[in-house]
This record gives structure tokens, sequence and C-alpha cells, in this order.
């Protein structure tokens, strides 16, 4: 199992890298040394889903976040970011998915970021809808305040040792197989070790169980050898970031990223095409009110 889990590791990242080319079975099946048979099935094994569910899902919740995060873009422009031909096959499957066409869901979204829930109708149907988010803006601004220092600053690359979680709370282990890793290298504990998650999906927009998060221990240089299998690399290129440091329990999160994203859009800035990350600076489990010191993430233009 392990080894397919590798393999198939390797394709969810060609895929999510790769969202406007030629993502047919065969090409990655190519991808991960698999007859395209065998890997159709090890990947629902794994995933839970289809070749071909999984990358429209992507391809709409990616579209989706971009809609909301960046009003100012042409739908267009968006839509042939992510490989759909035309408007009307765009709107047709986007409609599928969030019950409403892209222009009424950008709309629709405000600056705030409306939480988008899935419940359950009598008839058995999903069908998604927007609830305003418990604080108003004016009660998200003054905890913001009181709770995160935000700043735009430059970064440096970073190079990291990475597993990867389909679903949050498969968080945990994923720590765990990194931890082990780390430790077999030497590299845990140490004094400033930074433990870093990457968000390659957004709650907002994906499932819980659905979302991909990379575990991700920062090293102080990138490897001689690239990293393979279920331990790889994964590289934060410098650059700009909205950056909001606060002392916060796991409870506070949402609000920590709703406050930040808030925070973008009322000083004008753009989320660039990468991923949001967290830096951890302190364990949780270290501290008697259940606290960590946090940096959260955002890439900007």
């Amino acid at each position: 199992m392990k080894e397919y889990k590798k393999r198939i590791v390797k394709t969810i990242q060609y895929i999510d890298e790769n969202l406007d080319a030629d993502l047919s079975l065969e090409k990655i099946a190519e991808i991960s040394a698999y007859s395209p048979f065998h890997f159709h099935r090890i990947f629902k094994l794994v995933t839970g889903e289809t070749l071909q569910s999984y990358i429209t899902r992507k391809k709409i919740e990616k579209s989706a976040f971009f809609l909301a995060v960046n009003k100012k873009v042409e739908i267009k422009e968006i839509y042939l970011d992510f490989g759909f031909s035309n408007h009307s096959v765009f709107s047709k499957t986007f409609k599928k998915y969030y019950g409403l066409p892209p222009s009424e869901f950008r709309r629709t979204a405000p600056e705030v970021f409306h939480k988008i829930l899935q419940t359950q109708s009598k008839n058995g149907q999903i069908d998604t809808v927007f609830s305003q988010y418990i604080c108003t803006i004016e009660n998200l601004l003054n905890w913001t305040a009181m709770n995160l220092k935000i700043e735009v600053k430059e970064m440096p690359k970073m190079n990291l040792a990475a597993v990867m979680s389909l679903g949050i709370t498969q968080v945990e282990s994923s720590y765990n197989v990194l931890i082990d890793w780390a430790k077999s290298k030497n590299l845990f504990p140490r004094e400033n070790v930074k433990m870093i998650s990457v968000y390659h999906d957004s709650f907002k927009v994906t499932p819980p169980d659905k979302v991909r998060i990379h575990a991700c221990i920062l090293l102080d240089e990138k490897p001689e050898e690239e990293l393979k299998g279920e331990v790889f690399s994964e590289t934060i290129e410098a650059g700009r970031f909205i950056v909001g440091t606060g002392e916060v329990t796991l409870h506070d999160f949402e609000q920590c990223w709703v406050s930040l994203f808030l925070w973008m859009n009322e000083h004008h800035h753009s989320m660039r095409r990468t991923f949001p990350f967290e830096i951890y600076h302190s364990n949780f489990k270290e501290h008697p009110e259940g606290k960590m010191i946090v940096d959260f993430c955002i890439p900007i233009h």
C-alpha cells in the first residue's frame, strides 16, 4: 500500500500543477508508471474518487477560490487558466457543484468570505448554500487588531520535506510520519525547528475530507538528492506575503484566516496563484491553555 501511495502522491502533485494541461488517463497513468487500467483502480482506492471526478473537482474548486479572492480578474481568464475551453462548459460544470453560475457566485461571495456549507436536503441531494460568518465585519476587525500582528514582507525561499494528507483528519498521522523520518535524519528534535502546513486547497470550497494539506518541516538547506515517496521535497518560493502572527488556539485558526483574507481585500492586495501556509513557532500541547505561536501566510503580488 505504501508504494501505491507514493505513486499517487506523485500523480496528484502533477495534476494540481498542470490543471490546464493534458490530463488524460493515459498521460496520468504514464506519470504514475502504472497501466491505465491498474492506475484507475488504485487511484480510486487511495483517494475515494475516480481520476476524472478528482480533476474536475480540483478545477472547479480552484476556480471558485479565485473568483472569490481575485474579483478584478475576468472570469474568462480564470476558466481558461484552469483548462476550460469556453464559458458555457465552465458555467454548466460550476453550477453543478455550487448551485449557481460563476458570476452569481462571485457577486454573492462578499469580501469577508461567506462560509460554504454542504447540507443534506430531504431528497438526499447535496445543496451548497452560503451562511454568513458568525462575526460581523466590525467585530472581526476588532478581533484581528487584538489577536494578530499583520504585516506585508518579503520572505526567502524555503526548502521543505513534506508528507501529503488527504483530509483534515489525516494531518496528525502525516506529521507523525514526517517526524519519524526527521528523527532518522537527526533533524528532530532540534532547537528552533519549524513545522509548516501548506494548504493546497481551501476549506471554503473543498470538503474537509478532501482538503489536501502538506505536513512539512523546514530544512536548513536543499537536500543533495530529491526526496521521493511518502516524504517528498517541496519548495516555497521567495516573494511577498501577508503575514499574520499571533498566539492562538486551534479553535481560532479559521477566524485567523478569515481575518487575514479580509485584511488583504481591505488593503487592495491580490493573492498569487500559489498556496497559503502556516508556520508553527511553538507546540500547543506544551501550553497550559493549548495556545501556539503561528504565522499565517498569504502569497501576494
